[in-house]
Protein backbone atom coordinates (compact mmCIF):
# COMPACT_ATOMS: atom_id res chain seq x y z
CA UNK A 1 0.00 0.00 0.00
CA UNK A 2 1.31 3.72 -0.88
CA UNK A 3 1.85 6.35 1.92
CA UNK A 4 -0.67 8.23 0.52
CA UNK A 5 -2.92 5.34 0.57
CA UNK A 6 -2.20 4.73 4.02
CA UNK A 7 -2.15 8.63 5.05
CA UNK A 8 -6.15 7.76 3.32
CA UNK A 9 -7.27 5.56 5.78
CA UNK A 10 -6.30 7.35 9.24
CA UNK A 11 -8.89 9.83 10.95
CA UNK A 12 -8.79 13.62 9.01
CA UNK A 13 -7.24 14.82 12.09
CA UNK A 14 -4.48 12.36 12.26
CA UNK A 15 -4.47 13.00 8.40
CA UNK A 16 -4.20 16.54 8.24
CA UNK A 17 -1.25 16.10 10.41
CA UNK A 18 0.93 13.61 8.61
CA UNK A 19 0.72 15.82 5.54
CA UNK A 20 1.88 19.24 7.49
CA UNK A 21 4.93 16.97 8.56
CA UNK A 22 5.12 15.53 5.05
CA UNK A 23 5.56 18.81 3.38
CA UNK A 24 7.49 20.17 6.24
CA UNK A 25 10.15 18.03 5.48
CA UNK A 26 9.78 18.11 1.97
CA UNK A 27 10.70 22.00 2.06
CA UNK A 28 13.24 21.32 4.00
CA UNK A 29 14.50 18.91 2.06
CA UNK A 30 14.09 20.52 -1.05
CA UNK A 31 15.60 24.02 0.37
CA UNK A 32 18.92 21.95 1.27
CA UNK A 33 19.20 20.00 -2.19
CA UNK A 34 18.25 23.47 -4.04
CA UNK A 35 20.91 25.35 -2.87
CA UNK A 36 23.52 23.08 -3.00
CA UNK A 37 22.68 21.78 -6.73
CA UNK A 38 20.81 24.78 -8.12
CA UNK A 39 17.60 24.26 -10.40
CA UNK A 40 18.82 22.61 -12.74
CA UNK A 41 21.04 20.24 -11.04
CA UNK A 42 18.73 19.24 -7.72
CA UNK A 43 16.18 15.87 -9.08
CA UNK A 44 13.02 15.06 -7.31
CA UNK A 45 14.81 11.86 -6.64
CA UNK A 46 17.59 13.71 -4.78
CA UNK A 47 15.10 15.57 -2.44
CA UNK A 48 12.50 12.58 -2.08
CA UNK A 49 15.69 11.21 -1.01
CA UNK A 50 16.91 13.73 1.67
CA UNK A 51 13.43 13.90 3.00
CA UNK A 52 13.42 10.07 3.64
CA UNK A 53 10.28 9.80 1.99
CA UNK A 54 9.58 8.00 -1.54
CA UNK A 55 9.35 10.05 -4.55
CA UNK A 56 5.99 9.42 -5.07
CA UNK A 57 5.01 10.85 -2.23
CA UNK A 58 6.57 14.27 -3.51
CA UNK A 59 4.07 14.75 -6.60
CA UNK A 60 0.85 13.89 -4.34
CA UNK A 61 2.10 17.41 -2.92
CA UNK A 62 4.11 19.08 -5.81
CA UNK A 63 3.47 17.85 -9.26
CA UNK A 64 6.43 18.99 -10.33
CA UNK A 65 10.02 20.16 -9.40
CA UNK A 66 9.22 23.64 -10.57
CA UNK A 67 6.13 24.17 -8.25
CA UNK A 68 8.24 22.60 -5.35
CA UNK A 69 10.65 25.48 -6.36
CA UNK A 70 8.67 28.30 -6.03
CA UNK A 71 7.17 26.71 -3.03
CA UNK A 72 10.76 26.98 -1.67
CA UNK A 73 11.23 30.59 -2.88
CA UNK A 74 7.80 31.94 -1.78
CA UNK A 75 8.39 30.72 1.68
CA UNK A 76 11.45 32.51 2.43
CA UNK A 77 10.01 35.67 1.03
CA UNK A 78 7.05 35.52 2.94
CA UNK A 79 9.23 34.78 6.00
CA UNK A 80 11.58 38.14 5.31
CA UNK A 81 7.70 39.61 4.75
CA UNK A 82 6.60 38.86 8.25
CA UNK A 83 9.73 39.95 9.78
CA UNK A 84 9.40 43.41 7.76
CA UNK A 85 6.37 43.89 9.82
CA UNK A 86 8.01 45.55 12.58
CA UNK A 87 7.93 48.75 9.77
CA UNK A 88 4.11 49.32 9.83
CA UNK A 89 3.53 50.17 13.43
CA UNK A 90 6.66 51.30 14.41
CA UNK A 91 6.34 54.84 15.50
CA UNK A 92 10.03 55.57 13.73
CA UNK A 93 13.75 54.02 12.59
CA UNK A 94 14.78 52.81 15.80
CA UNK A 95 12.23 50.84 17.02
CA UNK A 96 10.95 49.73 12.95
CA UNK A 97 14.69 49.16 11.48
CA UNK A 98 16.25 48.03 14.61
CA UNK A 99 13.37 45.39 14.75
CA UNK A 100 13.71 44.22 10.71
CA UNK A 101 17.48 43.79 11.26
CA UNK A 102 16.93 41.64 14.73
CA UNK A 103 14.64 39.15 12.45
CA UNK A 104 16.64 39.45 9.29
CA UNK A 105 19.65 38.31 10.72
CA UNK A 106 17.69 35.64 12.93
CA UNK A 107 16.24 34.28 9.32
CA UNK A 108 19.76 34.11 7.99
CA UNK A 109 20.38 31.42 11.20
CA UNK A 110 17.38 29.84 10.82
CA UNK A 111 16.86 29.18 7.27
CA UNK A 112 20.36 29.80 5.89
CA UNK A 113 19.44 27.71 2.81
CA UNK A 114 16.38 28.95 1.92
CA UNK A 115 18.31 32.53 1.28
CA UNK A 116 20.87 31.19 -0.44
CA UNK A 117 18.29 29.93 -2.75
CA UNK A 118 17.00 33.06 -3.35
CA UNK A 119 20.06 34.51 -3.95
CA UNK A 120 21.28 31.96 -6.74
CA UNK A 121 17.61 32.52 -8.71
CA UNK A 122 18.39 36.15 -8.80
CA UNK A 123 22.09 35.81 -9.42
CA UNK A 124 20.62 33.95 -12.33
CA UNK A 125 18.32 36.28 -13.41
CA UNK A 126 15.21 34.78 -11.77
CA UNK A 127 13.92 32.83 -14.81
CA UNK A 128 11.49 31.06 -12.59
CA UNK A 129 10.43 33.82 -10.32
CA UNK A 130 10.55 37.22 -12.06
CA UNK A 131 6.97 37.22 -11.86
CA UNK A 132 7.24 37.49 -8.34
CA UNK A 133 9.52 40.12 -8.36
CA UNK A 134 7.93 42.45 -10.77
CA UNK A 135 4.49 42.25 -8.17
CA UNK A 136 5.16 41.35 -4.68
CA UNK A 137 8.98 42.33 -4.03
CA UNK A 138 7.97 45.53 -5.81
CA UNK A 139 4.94 46.47 -4.48
CA UNK A 140 6.68 45.15 -0.84
CA UNK A 141 9.42 47.87 -1.43
CA UNK A 142 7.65 50.80 -2.15
CA UNK A 143 5.37 50.27 1.01
CA UNK A 144 9.16 50.53 3.03
CA UNK A 145 10.57 53.48 0.70
CA UNK A 146 6.97 55.01 1.59
CA UNK A 147 7.36 54.44 5.61
CA UNK A 148 11.05 55.13 5.58
CA UNK A 149 10.34 58.20 3.55
CA UNK A 150 8.04 59.52 6.29
CA UNK A 151 10.29 58.74 8.63
CA UNK A 152 13.18 61.52 7.05
CA UNK A 153 10.38 63.95 6.40
CA UNK A 154 9.47 63.76 10.26
CA UNK A 155 13.02 64.39 10.55
CA UNK A 156 13.56 61.00 12.61
CA UNK A 157 16.55 60.15 10.50
CA UNK A 158 18.94 61.29 7.58
CA UNK A 159 17.59 62.14 3.94
CA UNK A 160 19.28 59.10 2.56
CA UNK A 161 18.14 57.36 -0.10
CA UNK A 162 15.73 55.02 1.13
CA UNK A 163 16.05 52.38 -1.66
CA UNK A 164 19.51 52.00 -1.22
CA UNK A 165 19.21 51.99 2.44
CA UNK A 166 16.73 48.84 1.78
CA UNK A 167 19.80 47.40 -0.23
CA UNK A 168 22.13 47.57 1.86
CA UNK A 169 20.28 46.11 4.81
CA UNK A 170 19.12 43.11 3.01
CA UNK A 171 23.40 42.62 1.82
CA UNK A 172 24.19 42.84 5.14
CA UNK A 173 21.38 40.77 7.07
CA UNK A 174 21.21 37.76 3.93
CA UNK A 175 25.14 38.07 3.95
CA UNK A 176 24.94 35.64 7.29
CA UNK A 177 23.07 32.83 5.40
CA UNK A 178 24.43 33.43 1.96
CA UNK A 179 27.99 33.64 2.76
CA UNK A 180 27.62 31.35 6.44
CA UNK A 181 30.88 29.23 5.25
CA UNK A 182 33.16 32.14 4.74
CA UNK A 183 32.08 33.74 8.11
CA UNK A 184 32.72 30.21 9.78
CA UNK A 185 36.01 29.68 8.37
CA UNK A 186 36.69 33.61 9.41
CA UNK A 187 35.55 32.43 12.91
CA UNK A 188 38.57 29.48 13.13
CA UNK A 189 35.68 26.95 11.33
CA UNK A 190 33.10 27.41 14.23
CA UNK A 191 29.50 28.36 13.76
CA UNK A 192 28.67 31.69 15.07
CA UNK A 193 27.53 31.22 19.05
CA UNK A 194 24.77 32.76 20.28
CA UNK A 195 26.55 35.38 22.21
CA UNK A 196 28.60 36.07 18.85
CA UNK A 197 24.86 36.02 16.84
CA UNK A 198 23.61 38.56 19.37
CA UNK A 199 26.86 40.68 19.25
CA UNK A 200 26.58 40.58 15.73
CA UNK A 201 23.11 42.01 15.26
CA UNK A 202 23.68 44.67 18.00
CA UNK A 203 27.10 45.98 16.20
CA UNK A 204 24.65 45.90 12.77
CA UNK A 205 21.86 48.18 14.18
CA UNK A 206 24.30 50.42 16.39
CA UNK A 207 26.30 51.03 12.57
CA UNK A 208 23.19 51.55 10.65
CA UNK A 209 21.14 53.78 13.07
CA UNK A 210 24.24 55.49 14.05
CA UNK A 211 25.03 55.98 9.89
CA UNK A 212 21.07 57.26 9.28
CA UNK A 213 21.09 59.25 12.12
CA UNK A 214 18.66 57.85 14.15
CA UNK A 215 20.53 57.56 16.95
Amino acid sequence: MSGDAQISRLKPGRRTNIRRENERAILDAAEKVFAEAGFGGATMQLIADMAGLPKANLHYYFATKEDLYRKVVQQIFEIWLDAASSFDDAPGPVEGIGAYIDAKMDISRTHPHGSKVWASEVMHGAPVIQDYLETTLRDWTNGRIAVIQRWIDEGKMRPVNPRHLLYMLWATTQHYADFGHQIQTLNNGKPLSDKQWEEAKASVKDMVLRGIGAI
